[in-house]
């Protein structure tokens, strides 16, 4: 996995390339809890993610739960139909905003 982190003016994009599993899914939570407090919005860019295990799954509701604290919107952007798919199958796709 690689993260590309992009601030443009208070609203950070997260880039994730790779797989979010059982062994980076703690990385990208490190990275965002890194940021937690320097941003006024967060997108993760999944252009290039190519799976997204139920680890990875977890950071992204955690990392929702700390943001909808202090109203920090937060977005999911290019999603590729694999993790579409599994977005859809674990009905993701209703919790968290994906554009």
């Amino acid at each position: 996995m690689n993260i590309i982190k992009n601030y443009d003016e208070k609203e950070l994009t997260l880039s994730v390339e790779g797989r979010i599993d059982t062994i980076t899914s703690q990385e990208l939570d490190n990275e965002i809890n890194e940021e937690l407090g320097n941003f006024d919005s967060l997108i993760m860019d999944f252009t290039d993610l190519e799976y997204i295990s139920s680890a990875g799954l977890r950071v992204l509701i955690a990392t929702q739960k700390k943001l909808k604290e202090d109203d920090v919107p937060f977005v999911i952007k290019n999603v590729n139909d694999a993790v579409g798919e599994i977005f859809r199958m674990s009905g993701f796709d209703k919790i968290l905003k994906i554009e």
